[in-house]
């Protein structure tokens, strides 16, 4: 078993120098004003930084107050180069970034691979950018905390929500589910596209296909746990290629949200 899973898209979504990383996510960091919140969960997109770290970093902002707390992090992303059934762990013991390693959650893993949705691929895992993008941020947020990062195939949001609940855990468990939002739309129409999305998100809906967000299964996963949890879904940040570095032809949609806890709101 190999010991770690090396960075496949350093230099590539983000930079492969470890300062010059350092830099650019502590820069989209510092752009964003501080919001007071208590998030168990975020949604963040995966594109290459100079497309998407923006966003990202209005959800990882949010976790600043209370990175002291987090020990944990729950982190899935659909699969883009393998194809999955149900949801992959990795075969590894650490995920490497430029920024140095983080040591995988064997308790959690183990949790997990007794359920029979959880599947063992480290070829799931090898080429991934769906989470792999996520790293630096945390590991520039959060410092030290274990990862138990899980690529999400074919599968139901019923299984993703049993895998939550698995280990859902209190304040040291954080969720990081990573999607983009439509892809390759006309400018306006990706806006339209994405408002659409973001009010299901918001109003706790399961969205209704892939079209919409690339992570709609996990993103489903999530919502269904959250009202399950009583969390409060709030969106900090919806942009497109368009807005940040690309022609606004063929866009793709990026958001950021935070999910609270501790908020009374009305149950539907």
């Amino acid at each position: 078993m190999p010991t770690f899973r090396p960075p496949a898209v350093a230099g590539m979504f983000y930079p492969a120098d470890a300062d010059q990383l350092a830099r650019e996510v502590l820069g989209f960091l510092s752009s964003v004003r501080t919001r007071e919140s208590n998030p168990k969960a975020v949604i963040v997109p995966h594109a290459g930084y100079i497309y998407s770290g923006a966003v990202a970093a209005n959800a990882y902002a949010a976790l600043r107050d209370v990175a002291h707390r987090i020990r944990r992090v729950i982190l899935l992303g659909p699969a883009h180069r393998v194809a999955v059934r149900g949801l992959a762990l990795p075969d590894t013991e650490s995920f490497a970034t430029p920024l140095g390693r983080i040591t995988l959650d064997k308790e959690a893993m183990q949790a997990v691979a007794r359920l029979p949705q959880v599947v063992i691929d480290g070829s799931a895992h090898a080429q991934e950018h769906s989470l792999e993008v996520q790293l630096p941020f945390l590991q520039i947020v959060l410092g030290d905390f274990t990862l138990l990062p899980l690529v999400v195939g074919m599968a139901s949001a019923d299984e993703v929500a049993e895998v939550l609940e698995n280990v859902w855990g209190g304040d040291e468990t954080l969720i990081v589910v990573s999607s983009d939002l439509s892809h390759y739309l006309p400018y306006i129409a990706a806006r339209t596209i994405d408002r659409q999305t973001t009010e299901i998100i918001l109003e706790l809906q399961q969205l209704p296909s892939h079209e919409e967000a690339c992570g709609a299964t996990p993103i489903n996963g999530l919502l269904l746990a959250a009202r399950k949890h009583h969390l409060t879904p709030h969106l900090l940040d919806l942009r497109n290629s368009g807005d940040t570095a690309g022609s606004r032809d063929r866009v793709v949609g990026y958001a950021a949200f935070v999910f609270t806890q501790g908020e009374t709101h009305a149950h539907h």
